[in-house]
């Protein structure tokens, strides 16, 4: 039986866990978690952290490490911080950020929520160097986030994921997919994924995690569903593969989660029983993925797997 579950375990969290905690900071924060992640041109891993203060706002911060897990070179100051005197859309802060390197524009295109009184909207700008950003204001309006970017334009358009919620929070949080000519004007609005319903894992809400993973053979999501229990959320980790030119027709989707909250970093702090991943990083010549999410809204943790395991798994997945 034990041979059997291992089966699942795609994913091999890193011994020393968790990689980054406010212990790290080189100023005083409340929590970092849910960072997005790129790979430098010199070889080193960025990660973009949502840090958040003793107020309970957040900005973003980046972190540097030559080798992706250990000697975190943190900046003294945010990068992204919260403007709402020229962005009211960012009053309560700036989260969960996502990142891609998108080659056409030859920049960094970071989705992140802006969080105000009005509610988590979709907002988006671009960097080359993580020092000065552009932003591009609110791409999807209240209530929205988890977003991001394909790294490349489908069929001419930009295409952007995202999760829109009705604003009286009981209907289904489903993944929806939206089209651009130039990363300002979005339309051509279609639902790609939904959550299913029932006692399911990814029932009644689910989010896009890090930024689409483009694969020979499809486009790889990695998924955060929510299952409400007695004790509240958990918050786990599933995949599906999407088609390369239509992205919005599914190929295979997991029926079961391949990570979730298991030990005591995940299930217990700000909110427990939490694995979110907002970044991953691919070794093209090894097929390593890493994943850094975020360990019960505290911390920030790292777990590996390879690429072709997954996709092998997700071949036994029903169509």
């Amino acid at each position: 039986m034990a041979d059997k579950q291992r089966q699942y375990d795609l994913f091999t969290r890193f011994d020393a866990n968790p990689i980054l905690t406010t212990d790290n900071w080189p100023y005083a924060a409340h929590t970092c978690f849910n960072a997005g992640a790129t790979l430098l041109p010199d070889g080193r891993t960025l990660l973009l952290v949502r840090v958040e203060d003793r107020r309970g706002i957040s900005h973003l911060t980046v972190a540097r490490s030559a080798d992706g897990i250990t000697d975190w070179e943190v900046e003294a100051t945010p990068a992204l911080a919260p403007d709402p005197e020229r962005y009211p859309e960012e009053e309560w802060g700036v989260e969960d950020p996502r990142v891609v390197w998108v080659e056409e524009l030859k920049k960094y295109v970071v989705t992140y929520t802006a969080y105000s009184r009005a509610g988590p909207a979709v907002s988006l700008a671009t960097t080359e160097d993580f020092k000065k950003f552009e932003r591009y204001r609110v791409a999807f309006p209240p209530d929205n986030k988890d977003a991001a970017l394909f790294t490349e334009r489908i069929n001419g358009r930009w295409a952007m994921i995202h999760r829109p919620q009705p604003a009286s929070k009981g209907g289904l949080g489903n993944m929806w997919i939206s089209y651009s000519p130039d990363l300002r004007h979005w339309g051509d609005h279609r639902q790609m994924l939904d959550a299913r319903q029932g006692a399911w894992w990814d029932a009644g809400k689910i989010g896009l995690s890090p930024p689409p993973i483009k694969t020979e053979q499809g486009w790889m999501i990695l998924y955060h569903g929510v299952r409400m229990s007695p004790a509240g959320c958990i918050y786990r980790l599933g995949v599906a593969l999407m088609d390369l030119e239509n992205p919005e027709r599914l190929i295979r989707r997991s029926d079961e989660w391949i990570f979730g909250p298991e030990t005591e970093y995940e299930r217990v702090g700000d909110v427990g029983d939490v694995v979110f991943p907002c970044g991953t990083t691919l070794n093209a010549k090894t097929g390593e993925l890493r994943l850094y999410y975020g360990a019960a809204d505290t911390t920030i943790a790292l777990a590996t797997a390879n690429i072709k395991d997954i996709l092998d798994y997700l071949m036994t997945a029903r169509k």
